[in-house]
């Protein structure tokens, strides 16, 4: 079976083993495809939004900010006024006459009753086209209030989620360099793209806390604006989401001199790997700290390999699909699916580079469908060639999944179950295995249809066979 998509598309779509790799990406989404790639306010708003003690106001229409509300599961130890969303709500009347006097008053009363550290002010599509001067509001309201009041240039228009993030982390920056560095350990890191979802920089933390590292800022789960002001001062970045702040550590190496590495916290690989890789950033100063590391690896692995072993006896041969935000994820899934002998069929992201998508091509199997920006008509399409047993995606990817009476996993910003960390590969284990194992999918269409295809093919080549089924 081949499954048609748009022409447009084709570059955008590889079968492994077909023909040499080559692949498009980070193009602008096709019109009326409805893809699932978000837009630049989007973008911008899932990367600040976790920082718990600022303000965010959305400057534009109430929609763009029921849209972008508490789209994440982000868990703060303490203040939580990111979970409040704040809009100027513009009408008709401000669009004619411009809103620059609404989103100053607005500023004005939100920051007296919350007392933020600080405001970020995010930029959507109308706004670009009025012409309101955020710049000149934001300074003013700064220098009345005295804190840091930032615009973020989001206009929806300007591209695509990508740029979102690039617009989160340039309105960061203002605020890395205003802080005081003087105690900060020479064995220090910031954590950069976790949003402690379900609590999951919690688990990380600890882990670099049993290495003897101190964490200087978390960017931007259970984030704090004050801890962002000083994130200068730490010896090394350690960038996971490498799509929504790659760009604020390269930003920060070239402005202050700090090294970044890449890792992934999903998945038994991964995470050790890039605890490893942190270890040997400081074995110079810490001749010890690659001891400690393998001592903590080899107690979490000796505690999580037993409680493995019985799900992988069950999910051997099984198949799966993986969609996702950001490609790095996808690196660890396909990895993580491996470990319980399972098989991914389909791997894409909405946010791949070309280098991403060559990563994949190296960790995947034969005949695996690599797809960039996909939207519901591929996927579905796609899930029902390859007869997978489990989807994972986000929130637009679950109906998908279930009407075709396939298998989901949650992966998205709101999900309630950490799946970083060892402890979260049992935990990600665990919901697969509970999901493909289920009885339910033994009454879906998707199964039925399968069942009377084959019924069929019977009936054709084995007449005597199919009568005697029929006659019992």
């Amino acid at each position: 079976m081949t499954t048609s998509i748009f022409s447009e598309r084709k570059d955008q779509v590889h079968r492994k083993g077909e023909q040499p790799f080559q692949m498009a990406c980070d193009r602008e989404s096709l019109a009326g495809a409805v893809s699932q790639r978000a837009c630049v306010f989007c973008g911008s708003r899932v990367v600040l939004y976790p920082i718990a003690d600022a303000l965010h106001l959305v400057h534009g229409p109430i929609g763009c900010a029921s849209y972008t509300w508490d789209i994440r599961g982000a868990l703060s130890s303490g203040p939580a006024l990111h979970r409040l969303s704040f809009s100027t709500d513009l009408q008709e009347k401000d669009v004619i006459f411009g809103g620059e006097a609404k989103l100053y008053q607005a500023l004005v009363e939100l920051i007296d009753r919350y007392e933020p550290k600080a405001a970020f002010v995010y930029s959507t599509c109308i706004v670009g086209i009025i012409g309101d001067d955020l710049e000149a509001v934001c300074k003013r309201v700064a220098e009345e209030k005295g804190i840091p009041v930032i615009p973020v240039q989001s206009e929806g228009f300007k591209g695509n989620k990508r740029a979102g993030y690039n617009a989160a982390c340039r309105a960061m920056f203002r605020l890395i360099g205003t802080g005081d560095i003087s105690n900060i350990s020479p064995l220090s890191l910031n954590i950069l793209g976790d949003f402690n979802l379900a609590g999951e920089i919690w688990i990380i933390r600890n882990y670099f806390e049993r290495m003897g590292l101190e964490t200087v800022a978390n960017i931007t789960g259970d984030g704090r604006v004050d801890d962002i002001r000083r994130a200068h001062g730490a010896a090394l970045n350690v960038v996971q989401c490498s799509g929504s702040t790659m760009d604020l550590a390269k930003m920060m190496k070239e402005e202050y001199g700090i090294p970044f590495i890449r890792v992934s916290y999903f998945g038994v690989e991964d995470m050790a790997e890039s605890l490893y890789s942190v270890a040997r950033v400081f074995e110079d100063k810490d001749p010890e700290i690659m001891n400690r590391t393998r001592a903590l690896v080899k107690e979490e692995l000796q505690e999580l390999y037993p409680q493995l072993a019985k799900y992988r006896e069950s999910l051997t041969g099984k198949k799966a699909a993986i969609y996702v935000g950001g490609a790095f994820k996808a690196f660890s899934l396909v990895k993580a699916f491996r470990l319980l002998g399972m098989q991914v069929v389909l791997v894409g992201s909405q946010t791949g580079t070309e280098e991403d998508y060559r990563e994949l091509y190296e960790i995947t199997d034969e005949g695996t469908i690599i797809v960039d920006d996909s939207n519901p008509l591929e996927l579905s399409a796609f899930l029902q060639e390859k007869d997978v047993d489990i989807f994972v995606g986000g929130v637009k990817e679950r109906p998908i999944a279930y009407k075709l009476g396939v298998g989901f996993c949650d992966h998205n910003h709101e999900r309630k179950e950490a799946l970083e960390g060892f402890i979260g590969m049992l935990n990600f284990a665990r919901e697969v295995y509970s999901t493909v194992m289920s009885p339910v999918w033994r009454f879906v269409p998707r199964r039925e249809l399968k069942k009377s295809r084959r019924a069929a093919t019977e009936s054709k080549f084995e007449p005597g066979i199919a009568a005697c089924s029929s006659q019992a």
